[in-house]
């Protein structure tokens, strides 16, 4: 039965529940014996969150104990719209159910809980109001799986591990189909989103609505019995100085819990992690423009950042059509400002902006790549963008940020803020969840967070990794926000047996969603491409309107369709050891036949056919692909 608001004010505190517009997804809350706040989550009758715990501790009160249930709003309908550069949907339509509930401690203290129940899942979050401090001190929220429930997860880094202390930068393999409640690898935990699986339904769990006042948070290592609870940033991911949790003065507001609920192609084409972020502030769209970037660093390291090498570049982002290219780690010190300026004057010419790399630290590492420590006060941050201006350069990308704490998302939220104000595009790296900030900030087109194809030219070890985890990551990682992973090698990798065939590759440019798809591959990798490969490569669309998930299984094949304008484009990519047949219902697509690019006999190899809709049947290489372009 489908209760009406009047009907569940009336209720007791044992029988509160909130249904999505369908009717479909329910969320029930209420005060156990413990008096505790809890919650469950079903979908279609089916059991998807058991009960979980939920409340706030600050140094001011405790919200998640001997809580008692004051008052409970009507439930009201939520509707919005909004529109996305790099998102997986060009115009979004929110619809859902919103209802609060305050919950009182033993010393008369004061907690909002607000829920949003949508069709596609459940998001959550607490205001704690009234004059004054607020320090955060813990959560008790808290996502409880029954035992047979799978998960698909990807450890956090240990803050100050790695190379220069740079970690956590969010760049970890993920464990796949794990029995829910393996612990973490260490005390670090896991990271957003985290996938799993509950009987029919599948849910990814995230947060949005970072405005910078808040830490980023992530799930403990500890999972006993299925219990996922909300972990806190290591003390040392601050900004020099910083502070690391949450403190206010006034009302203290968290980020949204949010949980996307239902089956794999539900969530798949969920946009909750986008729909739960604040609206986009002003930028001038004349300055908006998504769309690929040769980029040397890939392949050529160090030595390539060199004025002629870059020239080169650009040349080569000219002849395909890219609008970018990207010129990396030290480029103040090998090519310098004047040079800088007559290379951004010569792209001009060619219809190619540049794009500059920065590193963000101060002293939270120990990189030494610069630009470095040129961004780290406001009065840095205006002269810095005001040369940019002077040189001609469109936009950046920022390297080694030092972690999750609330010091550092105000770091991030203070350069979305300020580069949308001066016009600047803008690439996060070494860097945290951007957690739907795409939305919010349009100036922010991609962002790292991943362990890209870098790595991949790191170690054979990495290489021989790659087809799986890329082929999780539409599940996961770029599921909800842009993702720099730097896709796509055609040629030789040096010192590298290249693990993936060319297919594979080139579906990784349609999978992955990028406002700038900064190409991995250099100008000879290219020209070893047909004719009919480069032209599809200089015409894809430089942003979608529409996505469908159309098979696949997280770790191990995805075949997704996009849609621009009037055009589809379907890729496919398999990572498994042996070749997979997959059978396509696309009664959708009507009768039409459109391009097929798929891998031909060598891995090295190409073919091109045609592929007819409505019904189609594929077989995919090992570690192969495609990509089908229907006009």
């Amino acid at each position: 039965m489908r209760l009406t608001a009047s009907l569940l004010l009336a209720l007791p505190a044992l029988a509160h529940a909130l249904s999505s517009p369908d009717g479909r997804l329910r969320v029930d809350v209420s005060i156990n014996p413990a008096q505790q706040l809890v919650y469950t989550v079903q979908r279609a009758g089916e059991p998807v969150l058991l009960a979980s715990r939920l409340g706030l501790v600050l140094e001011e009160g405790d919200f998640a104990n001997g809580l008692s249930l004051a008052a409970a709003s009507p439930v009201k309908p939520h509707h919005e719209h909004y529109t996305l550069t790099a998102g997986k949907r060009s115009s979004v339509e929110v619809r859902a159910n919103e209802q609060s509930f305050t919950v009182a401690n033993a010393a008369g203290q004061k907690l909002l809980l607000t829920l949003r129940a949508s069709n596609d899942g459940l998001a959550l979050r607490y205001t704690v109001g009234g004059a004054g401090p607020k320090h955060f001190r813990d959560e008790a929220t808290s996502f409880a799986f029954a035992p047979e429930a799978r998960a698909w997860l990807q450890p956090m880094s240990v803050a100050k591990t790695g190379w220069k202390r740079t970690n956590p930068s969010y760049e970890e393999h993920y464990q796949t189909d794990i029995a829910v409640g393996t612990p973490a690898p260490t005390q670090a935990g896991w990271v957003f989103p985290a996938l799993f699986r509950a009987g029919a339904n599948w849910v990814a769990l995230t947060e949005a609505g970072m405005d910078g006042r808040f830490h980023a948070s992530r799930l403990q290592a500890d999972s006993a019995g299925g219990v996922y609870r909300i972990g806190l940033p290591d003390p040392s991911e601050i900004f020099t100085g910083g502070h690391l949790l949450a403190q206010m003065d006034g009302p203290l507001t968290t980020p949204w819990r949010v949980l996307a609920i239902g089956p794999l192609k539900t969530v798949m084409e969920s946009t909750l992690g986008t729909d739960l972020a604040a609206p986009a502030i002003p930028f001038d769209k004349s300055k908006l423009k998504p769309g690929p970037a040769s980029w040397s660093w890939a392949l050529l390291k160090d030595e390539g950042t060199v004025f002629d090498v870059q020239k080169r570049f650009v040349d080569y982002a000219a002849d395909m059509h890219w609008p970018y290219t990207l010129v990396d780690a030290d480029w103040d010190r090998r090519i310098g400002d004047a040079k800088m300026k007559e290379l951004a004057d010569y792209a001009a010419t060619k219809g190619v902006g540049l794009l500059a790399w920065y590193n963000s630290s101060g002293a939270w590492n120990d990189t030494e790549y610069s630009p470095k420590s040129a961004l780290l006060t406001a009065a840095d941050r205006q002269r810095e963008f005001a040369r940019l201006k002077a040189l001609g350069v469109k936009g950046m990308k920022i390297d080694f940020f030092g972690g999750d704490g609330a010091s550092m998302q105000a770091y991030y939220i203070d350069l979305l803020k300020e580069t949308a104000a001066t016009g600047l595009l803008l690439n996060f790296h070494g860097a945290t969840l951007p957690r739907g900030w795409a939305r919010t900030y349009p100036n922010l087109l991609t962002t790292e967070a991943v362990k890209g194809l870098e790595y991949t030219t790191f170690t054979q070890e990495d290489q021989d990794k790659v087809a799986r985890h890329a082929a999780m990551l539409p599940f996961a990682r770029n599921l909800f926000d842009p993702m720099d992973f730097t896709p796509l090698v055609f040629g030789d990798i040096p010192n590298i047996r290249r693990a993936t065939r060319n297919g594979f590759e080139l579906a990784e440019s349609v999978i992955f969603l990028s406002g700038i798809q900064h190409y991995a591959e250099k100008p000879e990798g290219m020209a070893t491409a047909p004719a009919y490969v480069k032209t599809l490569l200089r015409e894809l669309p430089r942003h979608w309107d529409e996505v469908r998930f159309l098979a696949g299984e997280p770790g191990r094949y995805v075949v997704l369709a996009r849609r621009a304008g009037r055009q589809w484009f379907i890729a496919g990519l398999n990572a498994d050891e042996e070749a997979r047949e997959v059978r396509l219902d696309l009664a959708w697509l009507g009768r039409r036949a459109g391009q097929l690019v798929t891998d031909g006999e060598g891995p090295r190899d190409f073919a091109e056919s045609r592929l007819a809709a409505p019904q189609a049947t594929l077989m995919l290489a090992p570690h192969g692909g495609f990509v089908a372009r229907f006009r």
